[in-house]
């Protein structure tokens, strides 16, 4: 009769594949790194000693107007024009384009993502079309390549905080933090910082926008949003954009944070009919 001599080797050896089992899982069905969150608000940031509840949702803009700087080229080095006099601190930010005619702005939030944000770059370029990108931080030193290239395709880049936090429930420090590490990590990129903002989840609040002034930068919400964060599907977006499309509008959509081919594939059939009804598309400014 044969035995095991060390009995507890199986058991070792199940537990181990119990455990990668669980973790592919947990990891299949784990959420968008940046989707709004369901359910009570948590409490799983800790800062001054006191936590921060997180996000359950993505909160709807306050109204507001718009401006801000171009993005522009210089000897094959993308740069962003900087402003030529100090920002005004914003009651609320821009929600519509400031521009007047039948112009209507796309931006994507939480990239640069490898794979996805140069799909959307593809397809704006055949189409001969500007958007602006409101990046992370933190994703900028593993696509600096990506960054770049939406840079000189002639598109805007703005800033969407460091981290993904809700600003109105972070201190005023870290509110500075966030804002002024991306810009820091777009100007070594860029060679000049950028001049739009947006804040995660919309949710901007006074000392936020005293700090995005305080650093050159001009708010900005949106007044279409995709609903992409939280439906993946392509033709719920399309009729968004398409239904909703009126002169002076900001479309919100994602090119990072989560799996946003749908996104993809709704650019690629919203983008044209919008140049057949007469749309141009602009940066916000």
């Amino acid at each position: 009769m044969k035995y095991d001599k060390y009995p507890t080797r199986g058991l070792s050896r199940r537990t181990a594949l119990c455990l990668g089992l669980l973790g592919a899982y947990q990891l299949a069905i784990a959420p968008d790194a940046h989707a709004p969150r369901s359910g009570a608000v948590g409490r799983a940031v800790v800062e001054d000693g006191k936590p921060l509840a997180r996000a359950s949702h993505r909160m709807r803009p306050a109204a507001g107007r718009t401006g801000a700087a171009p993005m522009t080229t210089s000897g094959g080095m993308a740069r962003i024009a900087g402003p030529t006099r100090p920002v005004t601190v914003r009651a609320a930010p821009h929600t519509t384009l400031r521009q007047t005619g039948k112009k209507i702005a796309l931006t994507f939030d939480d990239g640069p993502h490898a794979t996805q944000t140069p799909e959307i770059l593809r397809i704006l370029r055949r189409h001969g079309a500007h958007a602006t990108f409101f990046v992370i931080g933190e994703n900028i030193p593993w696509n600096r390549d990506v960054l770049r290239r939406i840079a000189a395709d002639g598109h805007t880049v703005g800033n969407h905080s460091y981290t993904h936090p809700q600003l109105d429930l972070i201190s005023t420090p870290r509110v500075r933090e966030e804002l002024e590490r991306t810009c820091d990590l777009v100007a070594k990129e860029l060679g000049a910082p950028p001049r739009l903002a947006r804040a995660p989840y919309g949710m901007w609040h006074g000392p936020s926008l005293e700090i995005c002034a305080q650093l050159e930068m001009e708010p900005f919400q949106w007044d279409i949003d995709t609903l992409d964060w939280d439906n993946r599907d392509q033709r719920f977006i399309e009729t968004a954009v398409l239904g909703g499309a009126h002169p002076g509008a900001i479309v919100l959509a994602h090119d990072g944070g989560g799996n946003r081919w749908a996104t993809v594939r709704a650019l690629e059939y919203y983008l044209p009919r919008l140049l057949d009804e007469g749309y141009t598309l602009v940066q916000p400014a």
